[in-house]
């Protein structure tokens, strides 16, 4: 997004190379109020389950509520809300470079040059370059929205993590989003190094819903496929105005990939920056999640643990509302000292050690 001008009078240019007409992707996350995009919920849930390999848990999420938008929903909605603005347009196209010139930021838009006071930019053009104790992993993840022949999901209860798949490649874990009775998004996600070839996931997949859900015919409604990066690289805030947003501005969780939660924070914050007439530059992520983030990427790097015991311990022995508030960001040292407590000592111990 591109912001000229004084706020109150802006004037805003978004640039996108796809035109976003298909359902693509899906956000799930968790709140306690409805949030601005409460309309556009397509499913929410108050019980999800966690599965490891020797342990089961139904969690009881209130006051929190696990809420799932489609793609094309969150597209339609914001491309409506912002057709309504006299002041803001679209022009599709290919972003080449991002650039500041004699101290104004401008943006090279296929062969077209472009200058603004302000670029809020979520591109991460390249790999970034590791410091000591730095990490990069991906979370990649395939997903089938599935039509059983006949009933076989809950639609009140959702699977947030089922850790009961090979745990080869890394942290290997399904999640299961029921929407009735016969339809869901079954979604199979590695925290690793590297991408599977595109029939391992295919095949991977087929084997849970056979296995696992004990589903033996279905049809695939839609395919997704994602790739995020984990690392607790700390990516720029800004190169002058160049704001930089999303992935591109560390808003993805290092050490778990939630990102829609910390992107709407973010950019709310930016918004009231620029409200009270000030810079939209803030600040990064406390230190203390950043150092937990940095000493579980550890762990899964080096392989110290597996994925799966460090989640199943934390699932099993914290109640979900201080776990959630963790994984939020938003946990008090209480919360902090007590999650951690929970967690194999010597390990995390070596692994924070080196970190510090």
């Amino acid at each position: 997004m591109i912001h000229s001008g004084k706020f109150c009078d802006k004037k805003i240019l978004i640039v996108d190379k796809d035109n976003k007409k298909k359902n693509d992707r899906t956000w799930c996350f968790w709140e306690q109020e409805p949030g601005i995009f409460e309309p556009i919920i397509y499913k929410q849930w108050e019980k999800v389950w966690f599965h490891g390999q020797n342990f089961s848990r139904l969690l009881e999420l209130s006051p929190y509520h696990y809420k799932l938008i489609r793609g094309i929903d969150f597209y339609n909605y914001c491309f409506d809300l912002i057709g309504k603005q006299s002041n803001i347009t679209i022009k599709p196209g290919e972003i080449k470079e991002i650039k500041n010139e004699e101290g104004r930021p401008a943006i090279i838009i296929d062969d077209e040059k472009i200058g603004a006071r302000y670029i809020f930019n979520s591109i991460l053009f390249e790999k970034p370059r590791l410091k000591r104790n730095e990490y990069f992993l991906l979370q990649h993840f395939e997903g089938w929205m599935i039509e059983a022949e006949t009933p076989s999901f809950n639609p009140g209860e959702a699977t947030l993590m089922d850790f009961r798949v090979g745990q080869e490649e890394g942290a290997t874990f399904v999640y299961v989003m029921p929407f009735s009775k016969k339809e869901a998004l079954v979604e199979y996600t590695l925290f690793s190094e590297k991408l599977l070839e595109q029939q391992q996931y295919d095949e991977r997949l087929k084997d849970y819903i056979k296995t696992v859900l004990q589903i033996g015919s279905y049809k695939i409604k839609e395919e997704e496929f994602g790739i995020i990066p984990m690392t607790n690289h700390r990516f720029p805030v800004n190169n002058g105005n160049i704001i930089n947003i999303g992935t591109a501005g560390g808003q993805t969780k290092a050490s778990s990939g939630y990102t829609f939660r910390f992107i709407q924070k973010h950019s709310a914050a930016i918004v009231r920056q620029l409200i009270s007439g000030k810079s939209p530059v803030v600040k990064q992520t406390k230190r203390k999640f950043h150092f937990y983030d940095s000493v579980l990427l550890n762990i899964l790097q080096h392989k110290k643990l597996s994925g799966e015991k460090v989640f199943s311990d934390m699932f099993k022995k914290n109640k979900p509302r201080p776990l959630l508030r963790f994984l939020d960001n938003e946990s008090s040292l209480g919360d902090d000292l007590k999650i951690i407590s929970s967690l194999p000592t010597w390990p995390f111990l070596k692994a924070a050690a080196k970190q510090l």
